[in-house]
């Protein structure tokens, strides 16, 4: 009998997932991970302490064992200093995806090895493919919850010590069996927070860690002078809401579409397909992953460009064993440096990357 250990946010995605492993006759223990404790309060909710008594709640009532798992010190290094990093030099970094790899399955996997542990599970909405060269991962049948793109910088030796109980369900599913085995948290709401940190805004958290630097807003046009915002960090590009100048005309909207380090400038235009730097046709990619073999070829696959994103046809080609031009047969909306691109055949997951330069 195979020892995993499930981490266990006290949502009901991973309480289903324990109560599958343990019908399907897993030797199963629950681990909450302790990331991040704020313990000032001063960024609003973050309900640590409500999570670990929900899930300590969930493993009672299945009657499996179940643990807290102290990671603070290894996610401090390796998220949030990089989600720092990158929000201070320009960059749009992905946490939920550095998460995957450098946490879940990365720290909180040695650890379950080291205590005598087989693989690690979560509750992710993704499926596992067995294949001659290792485990391979499809998207989760639920089509608006499939969480693949999260998963796209993992590596084989993760993925072959992965589990994915709940991928072959949907939501509905989910929720009607977690009523139906009476758990605990069967009606609590999803979280929408940071990865493992709690339910807290993005820009709360910048606020809080990254210092304002105040700069001007120039329409990208004829480098007019429009305003003034706070910091770069605080905006992503193709952001509609929340930019503080006023269109003065109907039925038209100022949209970011770019930032301007040099000068300290965020750059913003008319929403429209011929909006500067909005539209992108190309980019190159660096920092690539992959689950199984490279693609050290010219090909024509699929990508997902962000995460609610479709997938979309791309022609790939290798310009280093790290680097790849990715050509967009659509021109794509918003693409932003830092953030994860994710490669797909198909269902298939076959890793992914993280945009270098956007043309």
């Amino acid at each position: 009998m195979k020892k995993v250990l499930l981490a266990m946010s006290g949502g009901v995605d991973s309480s289903v997932a324990a109560l599958l492993l343990q019908e399907q006759g897993y030797d199963v223990e629950g681990a909450y991970m302790k990331n991040w404790i704020n313990e000032d309060e001063i960024l609003g909710d973050c309900p640590w302490q409500q999570d670990i008594e929900d899930a300590a709640a969930v493993a009672e009532k299945l009657g499996i064992p179940f643990r807290v798992v102290n990671l603070m010190k290894d996610y401090r290094e390796r998220i949030v200093d990089y989600l720092l990093e990158g929000y201070q030099s320009g960059i749009t970094p992905n946490p939920d995806v550095m998460c995957n790899r450098e946490i879940k399955f990365g720290v909180l996997l040695d650890y379950a090895l080291e205590h005598g542990f087989d693989q690690v599970a979560t509750g992710h909405y993704a499926r596992l493919e067995e294949t001659a060269s290792g485990n391979s991962i499809l998207e989760g049948v639920d089509k608006n919850k499939d969480q693949t793109y999260f998963l796209a910088l993992m590596k084989s030796d993760q993925v072959d010590r992965a589990l994915f109980p709940i991928g072959h369900l949907t939501k509905p599913d989910i929720r009607k069996l977690a009523l139906e085995s009476d758990l605990p948290n069967a009606k609590k709401k999803d979280s929408q927070g940071i990865c493992f940190i709690g339910n807290i805004k993005m820009q709360d958290f910048l606020r809080e860690y990254v210092p304002d630097r105040p700069g001007p807003i120039i329409r990208a046009e004829d480098d007019m002078p429009l305003g003034e915002h706070r910091g770069l960090h605080y905006f992503t590009i193709g952001q509609r809401k929340g930019i503080g100048i006023p269109s003065n005309t109907d039925h038209q909207n100022y949209v970011v579409v770019g930032k301007d380090r040099d000068r300290n400038a965020l750059l913003i235009s008319f929403e429209s397909p011929h909006a500067p730097r909005l539209y992108s046709s190309r980019c190159a990619v660096s920092s690539l992953s992959f689950i199984g073999p490279a693609i050290s070829s010219e090909s024509r696959i699929e990508a997902k460009v962000r995460y609610r994103d479709p997938r979309v046809p791309i022609s790939y080609s290798p310009t280093s064993d790290h680097s790849v031009e990715i050509t967009f047969d659509d021109p794509q909306r918003a693409l932003a440096l830092g953030q994860v691109i994710a490669l797909y055949d198909g269902e298939r997951l076959l890793g992914g990357g993280i945009y270098a330069r956007i043309d």
